[in-house]
């Protein structure tokens, strides 16, 4: 680790949660970030944070990457202010809850656009000239929902499958060139996402939460160690394990139950998340 001082890190979907403490911790190391996100105000109050308590820089970008205009805006603004970044963490996303057919199909688009198109569209913006600088990390930001069939949550948990096998499958590929892409999947989290969602935390949930920082650490040790994907406690690597043992019909009522909300909280839900 001790050629990350003064280099940059691009953050997404760094206002709050997850992304707030990957600008933080990294900021911990010595590294400048680039923190991208829709809420401007949070933003520049994690910027005054950061720079207080680490004086590192933090280079706020409000922009919306649910847009491929929004996601090249966030690569244009990172070139033209002549910064060439070690480290890529695709984190920004957010969850579509409810039954399939009740969930509206511009909240369903804006969902996949963030989680697989943007996502895909800076790793092979940013990727290209890592390997033309012949170094960097990528971390793509999944979730335990990657190995398995969701029930309410079907497009998401869809989407983190492509998250987790798209990132294993460049790990791959870019073997020799000096760059590595490593996939973190995390659990349940202590963010915004429940409350957002509306929805009181379950015997499951409970059990399996995590806080963020912790999560946050587990994932930037993956990445510094060029792994190839990391679930995050123990809790959730059962799980995993028992996803894959398991046979697919009892996963999917599993993940049913465990998902199903409470009998007050039938209409759709949209959760923002990183997980």
């Amino acid at each position: 680790m001790t050629g990350l001082r003064g280099s940059w890190a691009v953050v997404t979907g760094a206002s709050s949660g997850l992304g707030a403490d990957f600008t933080r911790q990294l900021a911990g190391r010595g590294v400048n970030v680039v923190a991208a996100a829709r809420r401007m105000e949070r933003l520049s109050a994690l910027r005054r944070e950061v720079e207080e308590d680490h004086g590192t820089i933090v280079m706020p970008v409000q922009v919306d990457l649910s847009t491929e205009a929004g996601c090249e805006m966030l690569y244009e603004s990172v070139r033209d202010a002549g910064i060439e970044p070690l480290m890529l963490v695709n984190n920004a996303g957010f969850g579509v809850h409810g039954a399939f057919l009740s969930v509206p199909w511009e909240r369903e688009r804006a969902m996949l656009s963030l989680d697989i198109l943007a996502l895909v569209y800076l790793t092979r913006r940013f990727v290209a000239d890592m390997i033309e600088r012949g170094r960097g990390y990528v971390l793509q930001v999944g979730s335990i929902g990657g190995y398995q069939s969701a029930p309410t949550y079907a497009s998401y948990a869809a989407a983190k499958a492509y998250v987790l096998h798209h990132g294993e499958a460049l790990h791959h590929e870019l073997r020799g060139t000096g760059v590595s892409v490593t996939v973190l999947s995390p659990g349940v989290t202590a963010t915004e996402f429940l409350d957002v969602a509306g929805q009181r935390p379950t015997l499951y949930q409970r059990l399996a939460m995590m806080e963020s920082p912790r999560v946050v650490r587990v994932g930037l040790r993956a990445l510094f160690r060029r792994r190839l994907s990391v679930v995050p406690g123990v809790f959730n690597k059962v799980s995993v394990w028992l996803n894959r043992v398991l046979p697919r019909a009892l996963v999917v009522r599993i993940a049913a139950a465990t998902m199903r909300p409470p009998r007050s909280g039938r209409s759709t839900r949209v959760s923002p998340t990183a997980s």
